[in-house]
C-alpha cells in the first residue's frame, strides 16, 4: 500500500505529491524513458510516478527552503507590516521560508518554520499535540482522543513542496506533456527529473520539474518556471535531508521560562474553528468562487468580499486589501476598468464592480473573461 495511504499525515510532511497522481491519465508519460546518470537505471516517466506513490518512509528529517520571485515588491513592501507564523508575509511573496521538519511515524511528528520574526513549531508526540511561537511566547497544547483520526490540527499548517507538486501533477491529461531530463543533485542526493509543460501556448507556466530522489522516491525538489524564463519563479526543496528516523527527543516539548501555555483539546479547537468559518462566511456574504475554463489555462472568478458594518477585524481586511489593489496598474476596456498585476506565473484582474479575475494566463484572457 501506497506510504501516503496509509499514512495521510505525511502528505503535509514530505515534499511528494504522488497522492494525486492517476497514472491512466498521463498515459503519454508511459513512452518517455528517463536518460539517467550511468549510476542509475533508466526509469519511464509512468515508473516514476508509480515509484513515487509506492514509496516507504519510516522516518526522516531535514531542513526545506521555499523561495519566489513573483514580481511583487510593492505589494511585498506593504504586506511586511503583516507577520504569519513567525514569517513574513513579503517573504512568501517575494523572498524565501525556511522549514525544518521530522518524521517517525504518525504518531511523532514536527515542523518549525523559522522566519525573521522567530519560529513557529507544532509538534505532535503520541497524543500530545504543540503548537509553540517563540515570537508571542504562547503555546497551545491540546490532548487527542483516544483513536483519533488521522486528521488533526497539525494537518492544518503550511505545506511542504507537496503544495507546489500537486497543482501539477493534477494536471496530468491531454492537456499536458510529460518528459524528463535524466538526473539531477539535490541535497547531495541522487534523483530523476519529471519535467511537466502545458500543451496550451495560452498558459504563463513553461514548465514545472520535479526532482525525485532515487532510492526513496520522495520528490525533493519542485521548480515552477515562467515561460521562456531560466531561473525558477517558485521553488520548494529540500536543502538538507536524512532518512534515519529522528531521536524521540526531537518530539518534546518543554516550554521555556515565560512562555504562557493554554491547555485544550482537539475538539475544542476544530469546534473554534468551525464557529469562527460560520462567522466569517455570514459576514462576508462571500460567494463561491466560479471556475472557467480547464486545465492550465483555466481561470479563477470570484467577487470580493463584504464584511458587515460590525465585523472590524474584517473592515481592516478589506481596508488592506483596497490600499494594495490601488497599488496596482490601473486598466480598462469594453468589460470596464479596475487594477491589475500582471507577474510572469500569473495574472490577476480586479474590477470597480467588486470582481477578481485570475489565472496562470496572459491579462487578455482575463479581460475575455470579464467581459461576458
Amino acid at each position: 500500500m501506497s506510504v501516503f495511504r496509509s499514512r495521510p499525515a505525511l502528505r503535509w510532511l514530505v515534499p511528494s505529491a504522488a497522492a494525486v497522481i492517476v497514472i491512466g491519465g498521463g498515459a503519454a508519460a508511459g513512452t518517455i524513458v528517463a536518460s539517467a546518470d550511468p549510476s542509475l537505471p533508466d526509469r519511464s516517466a509512468a515508473e516514476l510516478l508509480v515509484d513515487v506513490q509506492t514509496a516507504k518512509v519510516d522516518g526522516l528529517s531535514g531542513t526545506i527552503v521555499e523561495s519566489a520571485e513573483l514580481g511583487l515588491p510593492a505589494i511585498a513592501s506593504l504586506a511586511g507590516n503583516a507577520k504569519s507564523g513567525g514569517g513574513d508575509l513579503a517573504s512568501v511573496l517575494g523572498g524565501s521560508n525556511t522549514a525544518r521538519v521530522w518524521y517517525a511515524g504518525e504518531e511523532k511528528m514536527r515542523l518549525a518554520l523559522v522566519g525573521t520574526q522567530g519560529e513557529t513549531d507544532v509538534i505532535r508526540n503520541g497524543d500530545d499535540v504543540w503548537l509553540w511561537s517563540s515570537a508571542d511566547q504562547r503555546a497551545n497544547h491540546l490532548k487527542l482522543p483516544a483513536g483519533a483520526a488521522e486528521r488533526h490540527p497539525m494537518a492544518e499548517v503550511p505545506k511542504t513542496p507537496q503544495e507546489a507538486a500537486d497543482a501539477a501533477l493534477a494536471a496530468i491529461d491531454p492537456t499536458t506533456t510529460v518528459t524528463t531530463t535524466g538526473a539531477a543533485k539535490v541535497a547531495g542526493r541522487d534523483a530523476y527529473e519529471l519535467v511537466l509543460s502545458p500543451k496550451d501556448t495560452a498558459s504563463l507556466i513553461g514548465q514545472v520539474r520535479l526532482a525525485i530522489d532515487a532510492e526513496h522516491h520522495i520528490p525533493l525538489r519542485v521548480d515552477v518556471y515562467a515561460k521562456n524564463a531560466t531561473k525558477p519563479a517558485v521553488r520548494v526543496a529540500f536543502q538538507q535531508i536524512s532518512f534515519a528516523v529522528p531521536d524521540a527527543a526531537q518530539f518534546k516539548f518543554n516550554p521555556p521560562p515565560g512562555t504562557k501555555v493554554t491547555e485544550g483539546s482537539a475538539e475544542g479547537l476544530a469546534a473554534e474553528h468551525r464557529a469562527e468559518a460560520e462567522k466569517a462566511a455570514k459576514a462576508r456574504e462571500a460567494e463561491q468562487p466560479r471556475i472557467i475554463g480547464e486545465g492550465w489555462t483555466s481561470i479563477v472568478e470570484a467577487k470580493l468580499p463584504k464584511p458587515a458594518a460590525a465585523d472590524k477585524s474584517a473592515g481592516a481586511e478589506a481596508q488592506q486589501l483596497a490600499g494594495i489593489v490601488d497599488m496596482l496598474p490601473a486598466v480598462s476596456g469594453s468589460w470596464g476598468s479596475g487594477h491589475q498585476f500582471a507577474g510572469p506565473l500569473f495574472t490577476v484582474l480586479v474590477t470597480d464592480d467588486g470582481r477578481v479575475f485570475a489565472g496562470a494566463v496572459t491579462p487578455e484572457k482575463l479581460y475575455e473573461a470579464a467581459a461576458k
